[in-house]
């Protein structure tokens, strides 16, 4: 496992760089082929190069994980692979390449594949919009689905995961001399000052909603009226309800500063993904690993969107570590094994379960 872990880490692969993307995708690919035989298809379109590959049969379960991540080049030549004191570490080790490796020698394990297909996207960082239509069909197919991001706290499997989305809230004013005519403009900063307060007070903590301005920009020049600024927005929900309640929100935020004009972009891509999408699937988890742990976490995966379909669901299944998306990222090698052993055990046990 260390050395396919340590192929896939040596390929970096961020978001959005196609062919980055596209060496990585023959990476995972090669993985998979040795693995466990077959040939893995390549399905290349505007987010990267996906990988799929299918055991044959009727469809019985989706093992889904993606292999982009969010270090840009030459992060790889700052940070190595490496192995030292029980753990890897590495850009994009723990998300999610180590669940990805887990999953496959997991499999690898099993005489018989049929039913199981596997989909690793390669947009799942920056919103799986290029792949979420072919993630729920295969979802959709399949009926379960297991999905190999990196366990939450403690080695807990996740079985509720918040829905999340990003918005981007444009302000247009009219730029003028600081000094000699301020009256003359419409300041866009002051205006982005007054949504920003009235955005941050959309958060309901008390019902797990989170609304955070993460980002702003305005001006060009200290003695001029700034014309334009741009302010951007982290939003977390539990419920459907408070995704309707907060687009809602933004679709009437209004202006404060007279002339200002306001444009508002974006949405709650990823629907909340319930406890009971993953209820079934988790109870045969904890019969095949007694005392694994479930967790509800605040962070969205491609799981949000096969749940939303009603399909079981259970995430987490990956790596045991933790540091995602920072220098300190890391897996816990002596976990890798037992965790593939549990692949192994849920995709067995969804084979023989009767389909409902």
């Amino acid at each position: 496992m260390l050395e396919d872990l340590r192929a896939l880490v040596e390929i970096e692969s961020p978001s959005r760089d196609l062919d980055a993307l596209a060496a990585s995708a023959e990476a995972v690919a090669t993985v998979i082929e040795n693995r466990l035989g077959g040939q893995a298809v390549l399905i290349v379109n505007e987010g990267g190069t996906h990988v799929y590959w299918a055991g044959g049969g009727e469809p019985r379960v989706l093992v889904l994980g993606h292999h982009d991540t969010v270090f840009p080049l030459g992060t790889l030549a700052r940070r190595p692979f490496a192995v030292a004191d029980g753990h890897a570490t590495g850009p994009g080790v723990f998300d999610m390449l180590g669940g990805l490796v887990q999953a496959v020698h997991g499999l690898s394990a099993l005489g018989d594949l049929s039913g199981v297909e596997i989909l690793v996207s390669a947009d799942e960082e920056v919103g799986s919009f290029s792949s979420r239509a072919l993630i729920e069909e295969r979802a959709r197919a399949c009926g379960a689905v297991l999905v190999f991001e990196g366990a939450a706290d403690g080695g807990a499997l996740k079985t509720a995961r918040k829905g999340c989305g990003a918005f981007q809230v444009s302000i247009a004013g009219r730029a003028s001399h600081a000094g000699l005519e301020p009256e003359a403009g419409v300041n866009a900063l002051v205006e982005a000052a007054h949504q920003v307060l009235d955005i941050a007070a959309l958060s309901r903590p008390e019902l797990g909603t989170t609304v955070t301005p993460t980002v702003a920009s305005a001006g060009t020049l200290e003695n001029v009226v700034p014309a334009e600024a741009t302010v951007v927005v982290d939003v977390r929900v539990e419920s459907g309800a408070e995704k309707e309640r907060v687009e809602a929100a933004f679709a009437a935020l209004a202006p404060h500063v007279d002339g200002a004009r306001i444009t508002v972009e974006g949405s709650i891509g990823r629907p909340p993904m319930p406890e009971a999408a993953a209820s079934e699937l988790f109870a045969l988890a904890t019969q095949l690993m007694p005392g694994i742990g479930a967790a509800a976490v605040g962070g969205g995966s491609d799981g949000n969107f096969t749940a939303a379909l009603g399909v079981p669901t259970l995430d987490g299944l990956g790596a045991v570590g933790g540091g995602a998306h920072a220098d300190h990222e890391y897996v816990v090698i002596d976990a890798m094994a037992e965790r593939a052993g549990l692949a192994a055990g849920l995709v067995k046990a969804i084979q023989h379960a009767p389909r409902a």
